[in-house]
């Protein structure tokens, strides 16, 4: 069943002078189809200004197409009436974590969300211990959000979301403001959310390594879909993704310039140990 379905969606924002006037239409999103299935990992990439962002707030129903439908868990965002449901089946992380924490102490702010949905208290402390053990964070519950790092006050951010209880979550680049280590903590539990509770997983990243576990990958280039295919097709594709100013894996890179220079290794290698498996193979060990 699909969680999420875009039908030819199109939006376009409109641009003002410094007196509010109307100079225009920008069209970031342009004929846009796409269907994600329950319990699938997504990942959408593109550069820049390439219509991602836009098109993953459409996936909770921040933005209404201009033009087409978005159906969520089977409701139409463009129905007023049914945003309140179609926000919890589907819950949205951002960049910055601080712009979603606003409790006092970590489980305070993880249980906000379903206090505000009329959840049942004792039913709200399961929630929040089930939600912050899932991302890893149970042991800073009493902690102040102040105190801790970027990559811990992401995670809390997505345990604010699951512990909505969505059958889905949108991260629209979430790491873009941590450090390696944050990014590879916040990613590690976003594939755990996956793999382990079933949650559909739509990820919105220009980081090529966060994306290698995704089932499909759908990549935008000027409000279009411009690819789409798994990570291993995606990556095969080295020249093409340089077209669209897109950076590979190291490692893919590598084995393509080995693979340029007559090293007969296979196309779209996505992690070291591939590599080091692939090249093994030649050496005869």
């Amino acid at each position: 069943m699909d969680i999420i379905e875009a039908k030819e969606v199109s939006f376009e924002y409109v641009r003002r002078d410094e007196e509010g006037n109307v100079e225009g239409t920008t069209r970031a999103v342009d004929h846009v189809s796409l269907d994600i299935r329950q319990g699938e990992f997504i990942a959408i990439l593109g550069h820049n200004g390439s219509g991602k962002s836009t098109l993953a707030k459409h996936m909770n129903a921040i933005l209404c197409p201009t033009e087409g439908t978005v159906w969520v868990d089977g409701k139409d965002t463009r129905q007023e009436s049914e945003i309140w449901n179609i926000r919890q089946s589907a819950g949205m992380v951002f960049q910055n974590p601080d712009n979603q924490i606003i409790g006092q102490v970590v489980e305070e702010d993880v249980g906000f969300g379903p206090e505000n949905m009329g959840v049942p208290t004792e039913e709200i402390w399961e929630r929040v211990e089930e939600s912050l053990k899932a991302v890893g964070m149970y042991q800073y519950r009493k902690h102040s959000p102040n105190k801790l790092s970027g990559g811990q006050k992401q995670r809390v951010s997505i345990a604010g979301v699951l512990a909505m209880h969505p059958k889905c979550i949108v991260l629209d680049e979430p790491t873009a403001m941590l450090d390696p280590n944050g990014r590879r903590e916040v990613i590690r539990a976003v594939r755990a959310l996956n793999q382990v509770e079933g949650v559909t997983v739509i990820l919105i990243t220009h980081y090529m390594e966060e994306i290698i576990h995704a089932d499909r990958v759908f990549v935008m280039d000027q409000g279009h879909i411009a690819m789409e295919g798994t990570p291993r097709e995606i990556f095969s594709q080295v020249e093409r993704l340089k077209a669209l100013r897109l950076d590979v894996p190291q490692v893919t890179l590598l084995a393509y310039e080995l693979q340029k220079s007559g090293i007969p290794l296979p196309d779209g290698i996505l992690t070291r140990e591939e590599f080091v498996e692939e090249v093994g193979k030649l050496l005869g060990k």
